[in-house]
C-alpha cells in the first residue's frame, strides 16, 4: 500500500510524498522502518513533539494536526484536520475496512454496558455466528481471550482486532462504546448497525464537565461517528435519556426499539428473583418467550432485555435468544461471587457510581430478605482518584442508605491522598446515618469486612470488580478483590481450594 493510498477518505490539507507503506503507529516507541506515524494532540500530551524520534526509528512518512510542524527531508508528509478521525481512516484503510465487512452492534450507556454486550455475544453464538467482543473487561476475537486496555480502544487496535476476527470467519462484531471513545471519535468511521442505549447516571463529569455535555458524547452513536446513522436503535424507555433518544432516532434510524422493565417494545411480566437465577416472560414484537437467566436481580432483567432486543434487530431466532440468555452463567466482576465453603455470601461488583451502589445494595437487601437468615448487608467500597469529586458524598449516601454496615477504603487512589478521598465520601455516610468503618489499605479493608459477617449475611466488595490492579501514588500494584478474598477467607479457615473444586456457585443459603 502507497502512502496516497493510506490517505484515502481522510481530511488532508497538505500532502507530499508517496513511498510504500508497511504499518500505521501513533505512538513512536512502536515505530519500525516503513511506518507511518500518526503525530496528534492527544488529552495529556501532543504526539507531534514525538516526530523526530519517530522519523529516527524508520518512519517513512508522517501524519500530522499541527498547523506548527513542517515537512522533514525525505519524509513523506501529510496535514490533516483532526489526528484521531485521520488515525481511524488510515486505520480501516490499512487493514482494508473490516467495520464494513462486520455487522457492528455497539453499546453506550453509564451502567450495564459490560454484562448486555456479553448477552448479546452468548445470543450471536447461540445462532452459529462467530464474534469479536470489544469491551471494559476483556476482549474476544472468534473465542480468544485478550486483555482489555481500554473500554473502547484506539482506532489502530480497533481495525486491527476486527481484521483478525475476519480472518477468522468473524461476522458480527460487539462493542461497548464509551463516551470517551465517542467524544475521541476513536470509533470515527465504523458503522454500527445496531446501537444499544442502556442509561445514563452521574459519572465521568471530572472528563465531560456537565451531564449535557456526558449525554451528547452518548448521543453520538446514534447519531452516525462519520457514518450512517445506526440502521436499528435499542433504547430504554425508562431512562430519561432513552426517551430523549426515541425522539431523535424515530428520524434517523429505520427500526426502532423500546425496552424496559413493565413498558416498551421488550418487557418483562412474571418476574422471579432467586439465588440461582432469575426468571420471567419476555413480552416481545413477536409475542412472548419465556426466560431463563443464571443473573440476579432487576438490573439483568434490563440487561436481558437489552440485549433480546439487539439480537432480534439482528435477526436471531427465538431460540437463539433464549439459549443465548440460558447459556451465559456470569460476567467477570459482576456480581460474582466467592464461595470458600463459609456460611454467608460474598461477592465481587464494578458498581463504582451512586446508582450502581444503589442496585447493587438493593438486590443483596432483597437476597438477604428471601433468605429468610435475618442476614445483613455489609458493603466495601472506595472512590476514584484523579475524578469526579462531587460524586463522592453521593456514593456514601447510597452505600450508607442500603447497608447494614459499610467499609469505606481506598480504590485506585491515583495521584491523591486516600484518606482525602475517603473524607470527602464519609460526608454521605453521615448523612445517611451509616453505620461504617474508615480503613485506607483495601486489603486490610476486605479482611475486615470478612471478619464481621456472620452466617446469612452478604459482603459486597465493590467498585473494581474485573480489574487486577490499584493505583496509587506509588505507582500500580497487582490487586485482585477476587483473590483476595479467597485469601481471607482461607485465612478464617474456609476451604478454598475445596470449593473450586468442587465448583459450588456461591448462595445466600
Amino acid at each position: 500500500m502507497t502512502f496516497q493510498q493510506l490517505l484515502q477518505g481522510a481530511e488532508v490539507l497538505s500532502q507530499s510524498g508517496n513511498p510504500a507503506i508497511a504499518g500505521v503507529e501513533y505512538d513512536s516507541r512502536r515505530v519500525r522502518p516503513g511506518t507511518v506515524f500518526v503525530a496528534m494532540k492527544g488529552e495529556t500530551s501532543d504526539g507531534n513533539r514525538f516526530i523526530d524520534p519517530a522519523i529516527a526509528a524508520g518512519a517513512v512518512a508522517i501524519v500530522t494536526d499541527s498547523a506548527g510542524e513542517g515537512p522533514r527531508p525525505g519524509v513523506a508528509w501529510a496535514q490533516v484536520v483532526h489526528g484521531r478521525r485521520a488515525l481511524a481512516r488510515l486505520s480501516a484503510n490499512f487493514y482494508k475496512r473490516p467495520a464494513e465487512r462486520i455487522a457492528n452492534t455497539g453499546i453506550t450507556g453509564t451502567n450495564g454496558k459490560s454484562t448486555t454486550a456479553f448477552l448479546i455475544e452468548s445470543i450471536m453464538q447461540a445462532a452459529g455466528r462467530k464474534t469479536v467482543l470489544v469491551g471494559t473487561i476483556e476482549y474476544h476475537v472468534a473465542g480468544k481471550i485478550l486483555p482489555a486496555p481500554h473500554t473502547t480502544p484506539e482506532a489502530l487496535e480497533l481495525n486491527r482486532l476486527l481484521s483478525e476476527g475476519l480472518g477468522q470467519g468473524v461476522a458480527e462484531a460487539v462493542m461497548e462504546v464509551s463516551s470517551h471513545a465517542l467524544e475521541q471519535q476513536r470509533v470515527f468511521g465504523i458503522p454500527f448497525d445496531v446501537a444499544v442505549f442502556t442509561n445514563i447516571t452521574r459519572d465521568h463529569l471530572d472528563y465531560h464537565g456537565t451531564m449535557e455535555n456526558y449525554f451528547k458524547a452518548k448521543q453520538v452513536l446514534f447519531e452516525g461517528c462519520g457514518t450512517e446513522p445506526p440502521r436499528a436503535a435499542v433504547l430504554n424507555l425508562e431512562d430519561e435519556h432513552g426517551r430523549q433518544l426515541l425522539t431523535l432516532c424515530k428520524k434517523r434510524s429505520a427500526v426502532v426499539l423500546s425496552y424496559g422493565l413493565t413498558a416498551g417494545d421488550f418487557h418483562a411480566e412474571a418476574v422471579e428473583i432467586t439465588p440461582r437465577g432469575t426468571r420471567f416472560q419476555m413480552v416481545t414484537p413477536s409475542g412472548k418467550l419465556a426466560m431463563w437467566s443464571p443473573l440476579i436481580g432487576n438490573v439483568n432483567v434490563y440487561n436481558v432485555l437489552a440485549a433480546c432486543a439487539a439480537g432480534y434487530a439482528r435477526d436471531c431466532s427465538a431460540e437463539a435468544i433464549a439459549k443465548g440468555i440460558f447459556d451465559l452463567a456470569s460476567v467477570p466482576g459482576r456480581f460474582e461471587r466467592v464461595d470458600c465453603g463459609q456460611p454467608f455470601t460474598v461477592v465481587v461488583d464494578y458498581a463504582h457510581t451512586d446508582d450502581a451502589l444503589r442496585n447493587l445494595t438493593a438486590l443483596a437487601r432483597d437476597f438477604v430478605i428471601r433468605a429468610g437468615l435475618n442476614g445483613r448487608v455489609i458493603t466495601l467500597f472506595g472512590c476514584g482518584g484523579d475524578r469526579d469529586r462531587a460524586k463522592r458524598p453521593l456514593m456514601g449516601e447510597a452505600a450508607g442508605k442500603g447497608s447494614d454496615l459499610v467499609v469505606l477504603t481506598s480504590d485506585n487512589p491515583r495521584s491523591e491522598d486516600p484518606l482525602a478521598i475517603m473524607n470527602d465520601a464519609v460526608v454521605g455516610l453521615q448523612k445517611a446515618g451509616a453505620r461504617y468503618s474508615m480503613e485506607p489499605d483495601r486489603r486490610k479493608a476486605i479482611a475486615f469486612a470478612l471478619q464481621q459477617a456472620t452466617p446469612g449475611d452478604i459482603v459486597l466488595l465493590a467498585g473494581k470488580g474485573h480489574e487486577k490492579v490499584q493505583a496509587a501514588k506509588q505507582g500500580t500494584i497487582p490487586f485482585d478483590d477476587v483473590e483476595v478474598a479467597r485469601e481471607n477467607l482461607a485465612a478464617l479457615g474456609y476451604d478454598c481450594e475445596g470449593s473450586a473444586k468442587s465448583g459450588r456457585a456461591g448462595t445466600l443459603a
